[in-house]
């Protein structure tokens, strides 16, 4: 069985302070897909390099305490592809928000990828980037497929569904919850192809689902929650998908752990 854990820090030193290392120390999973580091390479070497001995793979952003995403693995990768829209110009390359480790073998080609979508909730200007990162990820992830199977884990900072947030009523004109997003998941888990695997687990799952929580008023302590942090696979490895964990007792960020079983080894 292959134990997939993504994981958005909100700062992995500060992840590392509330005692991040030791759960994943406990709970040992083969890869963890992590985001928003907010830190640089310097900051990393010599301390966050692997972490429960899994040796990490990431993408730093060029501005200093600002998003990052990684990969935490045991198994040595046959490569690493770090960010996805150089050829259109980087902008979100240098963000820091796609990492993908890849495992092929004469068998299969497989790849594990940690990505942190863009928030647009400080602004139309920030809105307006998540669009054209939507706008970039969509046919990378198309043109993915067609060459291997993958899981995609990370904060896509989208709720899908009515059942994917506590608030949905009052949320359909806010960043995470716009028409214009949902119809982006909706057509990446239908024509796309792409499956949500949490979804396919857990179909009707409401208030266990939330995987994030602002930290305004009393909204972790009465669950006034969302779900922003996926696995998205291909279909044969969605099909491998056997369970699936929301470790929202897990304080060491504004997100909880996700850790989804599959049963493949790498």
């Amino acid at each position: 069985m292959f134990h997939l854990t993504s994981l958005n820090f909100n700062g992995i030193r500060s992840a590392a302070n509330k005692g991040m290392e030791a759960w994943v120390e406990k709970k040992l999973p083969d890869c963890m897909c992590v985001q928003e580091i907010k830190a640089q390479a310097a900051d990393v070497a010599g301390r966050f390099e692997s972490i429960a001995g899994m040796k990490g793979y990431f993408q730093f952003a060029e501005k200093k305490g600002y998003s990052g995403v990684g990969v935490y693995s045991r198994h040595e990768p046959s490569d690493v592809v770090v960010g996805f829209d150089a050829a259109s110009g980087g902008e979100f390359d240098a963000e820091g928000r796609f990492v993908e480790l890849r495992f092929d073998t004469p068998a299969h080609k497989r790849s594990i990828i940690s990505s942190y979508f863009p928030s647009g909730s400080s602004g139309e200007d920030r809105q307006a980037a998540k669009f054209r990162f939507l706008d970039l990820m969509y046919p990378h992830l198309m043109n993915l497929k067609k060459q291997r199977d993958f899981i995609l884990c990370g904060d896509i900072n989208i709720a899908h569904q009515n059942i994917d947030l506590k608030n949905w009523k009052s949320n359909q004109k806010n960043s995470g919850f716009t028409p214009e997003e949902r119809a982006w998941m909706t057509k990446l888990t239908t024509e796309g192809g792409i499956v949500d695997t949490y979804r396919q687990l857990e179909p009707t799952a409401t208030d266990e689902a939330y995987t994030w929580w602002s930290n305004r008023g009393q909204a972790y302590a009465n669950n006034v929650g969302w779900r922003l942090d996926y696995h998205l696979a291909t279909p044969q490895l969605a099909g491998l998908a056997r369970g699936v964990t929301i470790y929202k007792d897990e304080k060491f960020s504004d997100h909880a752990p996700i850790t989804i079983n599959y049963d493949f080894k790498l």
